[in-house]
């Protein structure tokens, strides 16, 4: 009963909406629906316990891990190495982490440079394995002198946009990462990311929203995640006070909120580690994939 009054306010609305000279769609958009998410997770090059690619993947598998995060740095006279490691496996590169020089919001056109050209060699190398995207940062607080708002920010997204199109090209993306403001002043918020991201309106930019810093910056995970939408591209995982193991900080590592985010927009991304640990890597590694599953299905 209650839905057919509901329906029957929509249809009275919509009618004097258009007595009034509105026009309205044909179908509401629907919302995303849970269920269709899915949790993949990654691995960054030193989570694994191992001394080679192989010893890693081999661990790595055991614990039903399908992706793999290697570094930028040099990653071109990697790829052949990563693509045997890889060969007959279950796992795939997922992002690659940074590894460019100079940074794209410098007050020295110098450095832009370096930063856009390393960046595209990043993103050449990182195709040729498959990757989603190459993670990328405007600027760390470190980093100076740095351009200032408003012109830093039409500055940079000048740039994404040179840089989107050149990763489109090559099937990948740029996904560009919010910091806290421990270690950037410029871009902290996830809903800052997806509106550079909305503005460029290119396949080939996407954001990173990082458990680590949105503990420290954003008011909700879970609204973190809905307000980026379509244009997140891309997840990392931590403690939440440490920057440890998943678990390691015991009550503190809760993501369900995080979680039923992910699965509202329906994300099918990779959820990658990103942290060092406290403890035994040959236990808290599995501890941490097992709590985060456990966390997903609850959420």
């Amino acid at each position: 009963m209650d839905n057919r009054r509901n329906f029957i306010k929509k249809v009275i609305a919509a009618g004097t909406l258009a007595s009034v000279g509105v026009s309205l769609p044909l179908t509401l958009p629907a919302a995303p629906q849970k269920g269709r998410a899915s949790l993949n997770l990654s691995f960054q090059e030193g989570i694994a316990p191992g001394k080679s690619l192989n010893e890693k993947f081999d661990y790595m598998e055991k614990l039903g891990i399908v992706g793999f995060e290697p570094g930028g740095g040099g990653l071109a006279n990697r790829v052949s190495e990563i693509k045997q490691a890889l060969n007959g496996r279950n796992i795939k590169v997922s992002a690659i982490c940074a590894g460019f020089s100079g940074w794209l919001i410098a007050e020295d056109p110098e450095k832009r440079r370096q930063c856009m050209e390393s960046t595209k060699e990043i993103l050449a190398a990182g195709s040729e394995l498959g990757s989603v995207g190459m993670i990328l940062v405007p600027g760390f607080n470190g980093q100076q002198p740095s351009l200032q708002m408003p012109g830093a920010r039409e500055i940079l997204l000048e740039q994404l946009r040179e840089l989107a199109e050149y990763a489109r090209q090559r099937n990948t993306a740029v996904i560009l990462e919010p910091l806290n403001r421990g270690e950037a002043w410029f871009l902290r918020l996830l809903a800052d990311a997806a509106a550079m991201c909305r503005e460029v309106d290119s396949p080939g930019l996407t954001c990173l929203g990082d458990f680590w810093h949105m503990t420290r910056e954003e008011t909700s995970d879970r609204g973190a995640f809905i307000s980026a939408g379509k244009y997140l591209g891309y997840v990392h995982m931590a403690s939440r006070k440490r920057r440890s193991m998943p678990g390691e900080d015991g009550e503190a590592d809760n993501y369900i909120d995080g979680f039923k985010g992910l699965k509202e927009i329906g994300y099918q991304g990779y959820v990658s580690f990103e942290c060092g640990t406290k403890g035994k890597r040959e236990e808290t590694v599995p501890a941490a994939v097992k709590l985060l599953r456990e966390q997903w299905k609850r959420a």
